[in-house]
């Protein structure tokens, strides 16, 4: 299911994937994430790039980047701020946190206290934070990336339905390919020179942003979507499907997958590229097959996937 990128964001996937050696699915399923107005759940293992990609990407980008390393002793005011008085002034001041950021880094996210993860859920959603019973707008666009180590180390805290539900889209990196890892161990990634000049401007981002929203989905192609919705709903394989938040979610993100690939309409393809990694965190079962199996089952099964 090979497509081909559009000539503007070949460029950007260069430029990040000289950091991140042959790892261009997971660096277009992020600029995919982006451009649809999202937020990504990277979930690996420690050490195969995670908080590369994620650096890479906000310069790439021209990002303003902020980063919070999540501990288990990490408070709420750490990720926001607080509100402090100072005898000099005679006044209340705001001390801001790292989250007004447009790029944050939510690193190792699962190894803080489920307090401190739902600081992040008000501004995933509604992209501003209350302190001190104040509202306070973050930065626009505003980008959250978490990362995550297996669940079944020591010290971690699972995220709650509700906070996973704010990330747009979940995937892992991987290992590399043996080509790609001999590129690593010979040190050919580190000779790349790291640009401050972004690729892309602000304006563009706005612009490229409004043409994801664009995208057309035809009737067949709309009837192919609720389709693959209503199975994951109604097939029994899993203890609940994707609510309408999730099916927003894809939406969104497989319009803006056909955007990067140079085209103003959706198709069956875009659905099934971006599938897996939208649903795979939304999507729930006792036993069994793997989540994976079971959503490309669904995409598979005899719905309208000609559309």
């Amino acid at each position: 299911m090979k497509q081909k990128l559009a000539s503007e964001f070949t460029s950007v996937v260069d430029a990040i994937e000289q950091h991140l050696v042959g790892k261009r699915e997971a660096i277009t399923l992020m600029l995919a994430a982006y451009f649809a107005g999202g937020h990504v759940l990277l979930e690996d293992i420690p050490g195969v790039g995670k908080t590369t990609l994620a650096k890479s990407f906000a310069r790439v980008m021209g990002l303003d980047f902020g980063r919070i390393q999540f501990t288990s002793d990490l408070l709420p005011s750490d990720i926001v701020g607080v509100s402090y008085f100072s005898q000099k002034e005679g006044d209340f001041f705001l001390r801001k946190g790292a989250i007004f950021s447009q790029f944050l880094l939510a690193d190792e996210i699962n190894r803080a206290m489920p307090k401190t993860q739902s600081a992040l859920l008000e501004a995933m959603e509604e992209h501003h934070v209350t302190i001190d019973g104040a509202s306070y707008v973050l930065p626009e666009p505003f980008f959250v990336i978490g990362t995550q180590n297996p669940h079944e180390e020591v010290g971690t805290f699972p995220l709650p339905h509700s906070q996973l539900d704010r990330f747009l889209c979940s995937f892992g990196i991987g290992y590399p390919d043996k080509a790609a890892e001999r590129r690593v161990l010979l040190g050919l990634e580190i000779t790349a020179q790291q640009s401050d000049t972004p690729l892309i401007s602000p304006e563009r981002i706005e612009n490229l942003m409004q043409q994801a929203r664009e995208v057309v989905m035809r009737d067949a192609m709309l009837d192919y979507l609720q389709d693959v919705i209503a199975l994951t709903r109604e097939s029994g394989w899993f203890d609940y499907g994707l609510s309408t938040r999730g099916a927003l979610a894809l939406s969104a993100m497989l319009k803006s997958w056909a955007m990067l690939h140079g085209r103003d309409y959706a198709t069956p393809d875009d659905l099934q590229a971006v599938a897996p990694a939208v649903c795979s965190h939304r999507l729930r079962f006792s036993e069994g097959v793997t989540t994976a199996e079971r959503i490309h089952a669904i995409l598979f099964s005899n719905t309208r996937s000609d559309a």
